[in-house]
C-alpha cells in the first residue's frame, strides 16, 4: 500500500529515504488521478522493500507541490537520494511508471 505523505513529513519520508521513492501528487476530485491510483497501488506492492511509493494530496498539502512547481495533476516524480530522477504529468501507462522507477536503481 502507498504511504500518505504531508508537507510536515515529506523531507523525512521522501528526501531522506535510503531507497528510491515514487511520489504521486493527486487530489480526490481529479478523474485522471483516480484512474492512475490503482496502478500506483500495484507498484507499491510490487516494489515493496525496493522502493517507496507515496501519495501527496495537493488539496491538503500545498507547500511541497509549490516547491516542486506542480501545476497539474496527477504529477508523478521519482526521487533518489533526495534528488528528482524523473517526472511525468498526466495519467500514463504502468510501463512508463516502471521505466521511471527503474532509472533510480
Amino acid at each position: 500500500m502507498s504511504t500518505a505523505v504531508t508537507d510536515a513529513n515529506f523531507e523525512s519520508v521522501v528526501i531522506k529515504s535510503s531507497i528510491p521513492v515514487l511520489v504521486d501528487f493527486w487530489a480526490p476530485w481529479c478523474g485522471p488521478c483516480r484512474g492512475i491510483g490503482p496502478i500506483v497501488e500495484e507498484l507499491a506492492a510490487e516494489y515493496e522493500g525496493k522502493a517507496l511509493v507515496c501519495k501527496v494530496n495537493v488539496d491538503e498539502n500545498t507547500r511541497i507541490p509549490s516547491l516542486f512547481g506542480i501545476r497539474a495533476i496527477p504529477t508523478l516524480i521519482v526521487f533518489k537520494d533526495g534528488e528528482v530522477v524523473d517526472q511525468v504529468t498526466g495519467a500514463v501507462a504502468k510501463s512508463h511508471l516502471v521505466s521511471m522507477l527503474e532509472k533510480a536503481f
